[in-house]
């Protein structure tokens, strides 16, 4: 398993796979904004992430699970499948990754490297939306272990879906939370904002994790 590889391999595979994801998710969005493709900023955001976590996952699961994503690093260990002394450093990695991500794709279209959302993402619609999201993730995720099916694939398939389906627009991820609260592309939130969504992942995720447990446990 991923978890018994070194741990520096591990670090570095989360960093980078966060950085690259976020990079992706803020420059698809700037860029459509830039190309004034606004009805299309939804798809071209979806259909971005999904590419990107497909081919992520699958480079990177054999060195850290791929899990890019605080939420699914501490469901991995509350369930027993990751050690809990390496949950710390993984969530570091992924938030110095995160905010790596987020650096690069400001540079990469001359924004300033950190500038606080101004976008507003409140209201008890977008938190019951934001917890759907971290479920039906977490809940992938585990079905696709069970069933020894391409994680990779539904992942990248049902955060796709989730874009559209959630008024959240599916974020999911603490990390990613961190990292859309310091850019004023339009995939960004205000940071008054973040406590809630962060509520929301936690519940959601915790859910799936206790259903998860029971649904998919094999005889």
């Amino acid at each position: 398993m991923a978890q018994d590889l070194p741990l520096p391999r591990a670090l570095t595979a989360e960093a980078l796979g966060t950085a690259l994801l976020v990079a992706v998710v803020i420059g698809s969005a700037q860029m459509a904004a830039d190309l004034q493709a606004a009805p299309a900023l939804l798809l071209a955001n979806a259909a971005a992430t999904a590419g990107a976590l497909f081919a992520l996952i699958t480079i990177l699961a054999p060195l850290s699970d791929a899990q890019f994503n605080p939420l699914v690093s501490l469901v991995l260990c509350l369930t027993g499948r990751q050690r809990w002394s390496r949950l710390a450093p993984l969530v570091a990695a992924q938030a110095a990754g995160a905010l790596a991500g987020a650096a690069l794709a400001h540079a990469m279209f001359a924004l300033p490297l950190y500038a606080p959302s101004a976008i507003p993402r409140d209201g008890t619609p977008r938190l019951i939306a934001e917890a759907v999201a971290a479920f039906s993730l977490i809940l992938v995720i585990f079905g696709a272990e069970a069933a020894r099916a391409n994680t990779a694939a539904l992942v990248a398939a049902w955060i796709a879906a989730a874009y559209w389906f959630t008024s959240s627009t599916s974020f999911a991820n603490p990390a990613m939370l961190l990292a859309r609260a310091l850019t004023a592309a339009p995939a960004g939130i205000r940071p008054m904002d973040t406590p809630g969504f962060l509520a929301a992942e936690l519940v959601g995720g915790l859910m799936a994790a206790a259903l998860s447990t029971w649904l998919f446990r094999r005889p």
